[in-house]
């Protein structure tokens, strides 16, 4: 049992842990360390008694300690005394205070957005410490290599430590070099809670918390389009999910879905965001990409044809403002609908399949127009490519399904 608590833990609240300890002692290294020892010590003392009814609460108060006592073997006695006063308790008990792990997620994001390094460095430090997203995922999520992120991530590590990054929660007037970094955690974040349909999967959690964290950014910042964009963007892929999955537990794609059954009041939160991006930046990025949501959330019944030709056309307003492949790739299933599936195959197979080898949606999308196009045997191995990259279960299932219909077609 106690092994199990620490694995839930470790997986809703590391990312929050570190950061925690981070901003608190200003120390990247020093917060990773004392958090591993924290978890070490997990194990060796809940066996013995009952588990902590606030588990992460616990892990935190003693990583602070070992911080402490690092902190005394590496610094002057002057040195820890001076730290102590700046508010660091070293004999604060564990279950004294279980508000000490900050609920402000979105400050620590702000915190471990430093400019010091590159933007994606940045990004994916910040989903890594603060969101406690794996390595692979992050990866997956940017399109490189696990050992390449792996190598970026360790590379942006030492050169925070090199340069004796603070980590502090900047002025206000930081916050705006720090906003496409923090915009790109949100979106990130939420994304691997949305790639899940059904929301079992280990990030679901992230649906309901980046919902939050969009809207308060939305506030703090309200000259800004691209927070209330990217609020907009949550929201309407929020109000989708009652209608993402069908009574057998199978994914059921945005077409097909039944707008009857999307949160009608979570579309008219989502509207006015966008209404207020749009007043500032009609052409922001995520301002486009919330307006192609906003296309879809528009349509009130299944007997509305689904707008194809509008998210085309806004699909290539987006590609003009920034070459994404990602953006390419959803613009070809608009294509494939608007001009036919034979134009879209042709420009799929100009994209770089080894910069996509990974992603599970090119592998899906690919499949879905080979089908289509009645190149059996290629579907068959595109769906068994997209199947080797998918883990959560309603996407398994509308995948195997698809496959399923080849393979009944091929007798």
């Amino acid at each position: 049992m106690s092994g199990a608590a620490l694995e839930r833990v470790f997986r809703a609240a590391s990312g929050r842990i570190i950061g925690a300890l981070a901003a608190r002692f200003r120390d990247l290294a020093l917060a990773e360390d004392a958090f591993a020892e924290a978890c070490a010590r997990a194990l060796e003392d809940w066996p013995a008694r009952e588990v902590p009814v606030d588990t992460a609460a616990w892990l935190y108060q003693v990583a602070v300690r070992i911080a402490l006592d690092a902190l005394r073997r590496r610094r002057t006695h002057t040195e820890y005394e001076s730290l102590l006063s700046a508010g660091v308790d070293a004999q604060t008990d564990p279950d004294d205070d279980l508000s000490a792990i900050p609920d402000e997620r979105l400050r620590l994001i702000f915190i471990c957005c430093h400019p010091a390094v590159s933007l994606d460095a940045r990004v994916a430090l910040t989903l890594r410490l603060v969101c406690g997203i794996s390595t692979l995922e992050i990866a997956r999520a940017f399109l490189v290599p696990e050992a390449t992120m792996a190598q970026r991530l360790t590379r942006a590590k030492g050169k925070i430590s090199q340069a004796g990054v603070p980590f502090e929660l900047p002025a206000s007037t930081s916050w705006p070099e720090r906003l496409q970094a923090v915009l790109a955690t949100i979106e990130i974040a939420y994304a691997k809670a949305h790639e899940d349909a059904a929301a079992h999967g280990p990030h679901s959690h992230f649906s309901a918390e980046m919902l939050e964290l969009s809207g308060t950014l939305a506030q703090l910042m309200p000259r800004e389009p691209e927070p209330a964009a990217l609020a907009a963007m949550i929201r309407y892929a929020e109000a989708r999910r009652p209608a993402r999955v069908d009574e057998a537990g199978v994914m059921v794609p945005l077409s097909e879905q039944d707008p009857q059954r999307w949160r009608r009041a979570l579309i008219d939160e989502a509207d006015g965001y966008l209404v207020r991006a749009m007043e500032e930046d009609s052409k922001a990025i995520r301002v486009v990409q919330a307006k192609i949501h906003a296309v879809w959330c528009a349509r009130r019944s299944l007997e509305a044809p689904p707008p194809w030709i509008q998210v085309l056309s806004l699909y290539d307003e987006l590609l003009c403002l920034r070459e994404d492949p990602v953006v390419r790739l959803n613009r070809l299933v608009a294509l494939a609908e608007v001009n036919g599936v034979d134009i879209a195959l042709s420009q799929l197979e100009g994209m770089d399949p080894e910069l996509l080898g990974e992603f599970a949606p090119f592998h899906a999308v690919r499949a879905d127009l080979l089908r289509r196009a009645g190149h059996d045997d290629a579907a068959r191995a595109a769906y068994d490519e997209a199947l080797a990259r998918i883990s959560s279960t309603a996407e398994r299932l509308w995948l195997t399904q698809q496959r399923r219909m080849v393979s009944d077609a091929g007798g």
